[in-house]
């Protein structure tokens, strides 16, 4: 059984999806679930795209033991140079560096001849070798590379030192028979090919990243990237939850298996789902909500006589299971402690003393809390953290013959800022309002509501992006009123506007 290791960067791909914006500790919950999951290699960042993801990607690699960290860097010495600093205490310090090879990159993006892109990739994988006792070199495009001058290159990369070889499907181009064939013709041109891991990674422009990368291991793939539920740029990457199972209920197909601890899968797409803001669609394959739900009678008499009738995937094995354990108010801190351990959160005292305060206000308003309610509490108290602006107080009048009208009281340190606004509806007013506390113009970008869970006492989830001069910036916010959600959101954004204004000048005077 060939041993296929799996490359997540969901970190790095991942948070390039628009509109996703991680800050410290929404990267470091994830890490140390993927971590937990059993993922091989964990793409932390881009170290050299600023100083906040040099910090994340060095204290990730820190942290994480279980996983081999890498960190992105383009075909130059000084991103070679930042990320060795960020990467250098890692239990296993691994590089991956990138050049494109494809014609139209050469020409158009890079202005470098096929001759000076090979250069430039043997220069720079030497450089990064004398450092990294792992480098993972990539062929940008590869999909559209001329694959006579995609096995020149990587013939002398690997000579230079190179130990995985990465083809990716940058675009989402190619399809699962031609991907197949690109792997077939460099095991059989690239004279070193036997030296090094042959790598994978598709995004999913044409929706055939899971289909392409599983071409891939059918011939000779030892290394698939990545990300959690496919998110990334565009159309997103290959969904490694996908592969993975995949991989385990055909594994009389594929003849190959991951290491990853299956029954990890649903807690670690939960999370980054929460954290991110992208939701799972209700259709999608292994995790989400109607993987497992039968509507048709004939499927469910046929379920309920023989599970395996209509599934093919026990929830069990990715997780999907009944928590006996049902929280309420006369739940104490061992069984409100265990399940936050469950769902992968590790807190020390001084922070569950806080949440379990929180959860004890939220049991006596809720017969019972779900593990939605949990992550909206642990995601409250994050948000709380990193608070510049915090609201103090809100009051919103509203009637069907009246105008809307909020007033907002916020506090900055010790400062009291109070203001209050109109607009044609409550959201409207109160975001007007804030603004006028802010004395800044901002604009809203998008703004999304969702209910967690069901039920008149259920919590509001509101997500919102916000504009300015400096960038853009996401936030969130919960509470079991809506208009409170809503201001809290955009209060979160803008908190992260100013760290982002923060970051900005600080790198500028430096």
């Amino acid at each position: 059984m060939q041993k296929i290791k799996l490359f997540d960067t969901t970190l790095r791909d991942g948070e390039q999806s628009p509109g996703v914006n991680l800050n410290f500790q929404e990267k470091l919950e994830i890490a140390r679930q993927l971590e937990r999951l059993g993922i091989d290699i964990i793409e932390a960042g881009f170290p050299a795209a600023s100083k906040g993801d040099f910090q994340s990607v060095k204290e990730i690699a820190s942290i994480v033991r279980g996983s081999s960290v890498t960190g992105l860097a383009r075909s130059v010495t000084k991103d070679i140079d930042v990320a060795w600093e960020a990467l250098k205490h890692s239990e296993e310090p691994r590089l991956h560096v990138f050049l494109a090879t494809s014609p139209i990159h050469m020409q158009y993006k890079l202005k470098k001849t096929p001759d000076q892109v090979v250069e430039t990739a043997v220069e720079m994988v030497r450089y990064a070798t004398k450092r990294f006792p792992v480098v993972q070199w990539s062929a940008e495009d590869a999909c559209r590379s001329d694959l006579p001058f995609l096995a020149r290159i990587i013939t002398e990369v690997i000579e230079a030192g190179a130990k995985v070889i990465n083809i990716p499907d940058t675009v989402g181009y190619i399809t699962p028979e031609e991907y197949g064939d690109i792997f077939t013709y460099l095991k059989e041109n690239v004279p070193n090919i036997h030296r090094v891991d042959l790598s994978a990674h598709c995004h999913d422009d044409l929706g055939m990243a899971t289909a392409n990368s599983l071409a891939a291991i059918r011939h000779g793939a030892t290394q698939i990237e990545g990300t959690i539920n496919g998110i990334g740029e565009r159309a997103g990457n290959a969904s490694l939850e996908e592969i993975a199972v995949a991989l385990h209920i055909r594994k009389d197909f594929y003849q190959a298996e991951t290491g990853l601890t299956l029954p990890e899968t649903k807690r670690t797409s939960d999370l980054v789902s929460k954290l991110t803001g992208m939701v799972i669609a209700p259709n999608k394959a292994v995790v989400g909500r109607n993987a497992f739900a039968h509507e048709s009678g004939i499927h469910q008499d046929g379920v309920l006589k023989e599970p395996t009738t209509y599934e093919i995937i026990s929830p069990e094995l990715v997780g999907v299971k009944q928590n006996p354990i049902v929280l309420g108010k006369h739940s104490g801190r061992h069984a409100f402690r265990t399940r936050l351990v469950e769902l992968g959160f590790a807190t020390g005292d001084q922070q569950l003393d806080s949440l379990f305060a929180k959860f004890k206000d939220l049991a006596d308003k809720k017969k019972e809390i779900t593990d939605d309610d949990l992550f909206a509490l642990v995601l409250q108290k994050q948000i709380g953290d990193e608070e510049v602006y915090k609201l103090d107080g809100l009051q919103v009048q509203y009637g069907m013959n009246n105008i809307p009208t909020a007033t907002v009281t916020l506090r900055r340190g010790e400062e009291i800022i109070q203001e209050a606004a109109t607009g044609a509806g409550s959201v409207e007013a109160i975001y007007n309002t804030l603004e006028r506390c802010l004395d800044r113009e901002l604009n809203l970008v998008d703004y999304r509501i969702q209910s967690i869970n069901g039920g008149p006492d259920a919590l509001a989830e509101v997500y919102v992006k916000i504009a300015s001069e400096s960038g853009e910036a996401t936030g969130r916010g919960v509470a079991h009123d809506v208009l409170e959600a809503s201001a809290k959101a955009y209060i979160n954004s803008v908190n992260r506007m100013v760290a982002i204004e923060e970051t900005k000048a600080k790198q500028e005077v430096v």
